[in-house]
């Protein structure tokens, strides 16, 4: 019972630890101390839809209907360059927003709505969750269950670890030039990760 748990607690959080648009968004808002709950929950409830959808063989439907792929992979780029594009212009702006501490910045529909785009429209995510992680779990024939659980409990754990563990950082976020630092990095993140994407589907 407890090697199929062990298997997907690992391999979901070996996926997961990867620092992408996602995280580096959840990092941003752990920070600031903005909608974390609400935020985290988002992630690692949709990590555990997108797991149950592969274990339970969702990933044929890419087969069935071969258009949803482009659309994911070009609409999830268009956004990251977006967004990315955002957090370069904030790391520029000396403005009172980089503060650790003070009024919130953000909307909690804003926080939510951002961190569902950064997961439903990331194709990599359907690599990691459906596609890889439902393959994999084909093994374990009826234990499937239990390897999926763990998956699901690896993403819960560090998404809850990451919005939470941020705040021990603020002291060195408490200057304006570690944000920028940082706003800067996760503007690298967003266009790295849409270069890879829109490369990804270039023709050899």
């Amino acid at each position: 019972m407890a090697i199929p748990l062990f298997a997907g607690f690992m391999l979901g959080l070996s996926l997961i630890l990867v620092i992408g648009a996602q995280n580096a968004f959840v990092l941003r808002l752990g920070l600031r101390g903005e909608h974390v709950l609400a935020v985290v929950l988002t992630c690692a409830l949709s990590d555990a839809v997108l797991i149950l959808l592969g274990v339970t063989g969702f990933a044929r439907v890419g087969a069935v209907l071969p258009w949803i792929e482009p659309v994911m992979r070009y609409g999830g780029a268009a956004f990251l360059i977006v967004y990315g594009t955002r957090s370069f212009r904030s790391a520029f702006a000396a403005e009172a927003s980089l503060r650790v501490s003070g009024a919130t910045t953000i909307t909690l529909k804003s926080a939510l709505l951002t961190c569902l785009a950064l997961t439903w429209l990331n194709p990599h995510v359907y690599l990691d969750t459906v596609v890889l992680i439902g393959s994999i779990s084909i093994q374990f024939d009826e234990r499937r269950g239990l390897f999926a659980l763990g998956a699901m409990l690896a993403s819960f754990t560090f998404f809850f670890s990451l919005g939470y563990g941020a705040r021990l950082l603020r002291p060195l976020f408490a200057r304006p030039g570690t944000w920028r630092v940082l706003d800067g990095g996760i503007g690298l993140v967003m266009w790295g990760t849409a270069a890879r994407v829109l490369l990804a589907s270039a023709p050899a």
